[in-house]
């Protein structure tokens, strides 16, 4: 019976070391962020717009990644509280992430504001703060590493998209 519990304490202890060998601020790297405002769906006459930030997440490491995650911050608000984001799944056991291969990763926030006035005037506004972002990334269970911060530009759409819709 010992010897069941010895190696059972074993086998515990190996597996929670192999889930915390990755090391997302050597083995990942962001490059080419750009920082934006979304507009969300109108409601009750009321547009919301809120902070978003894409960029290139690329394996600098010399192992394929099969659980990356991404998320951001945005302090800096009129909210006392940093607003968060939703969670990104960069890559999973089914599409990993190879090394040298990146991924382009959009973070929207889940805070936003919100005025009767158009989007545009809402980043115009004498009381408008202007966020920061922050991209955090981990790989599996690795704790969160922030890899990139930029503030936001006072820009509705992401870069480029005004060539799409034209003049």
């Amino acid at each position: 019976m010992p010897l069941r519990r010895v190696v059972a304490t074993l086998a515990l202890l190996l597996a929670a070391l192999s889930c915390g060998r990755h090391d997302p601020a050597t083995q990942l790297e962001v490059v080419d962020v750009e920082t934006y405002w979304i507009i969300d769906s109108p409601r009750d006459d009321e547009n919301f717009i809120a902070p978003a930030v894409r960029f290139r997440l690329r394996n600098v490491g010399t192992v394929q990644l099969s659980s990356v995650q991404a998320r951001a911050r945005f302090p800096g608000t009129a909210e006392d509280e940093p607003w968060g984001s939703i969670q990104e799944q960069v890559s999973y056991w089914r599409d990993p992430l190879p090394p040298g291969e990146e991924r382009l990763v959009t973070v929207r926030s889940v805070g936003r504001y919100q005025s009767p006035t158009d989007p545009e005037d809402m980043l115009r506004s004498p009381g408008f703060k202007d966020p920061r972002a922050e991209v955090f990334v981990r790989i599996g269970n690795s704790n969160w590493a922030m890899l990139a911060e930029a503030p936001v530009e006072r820009r509705i759409g992401a870069p480029g998209v005004q060539d799409l819709v034209g003049p």
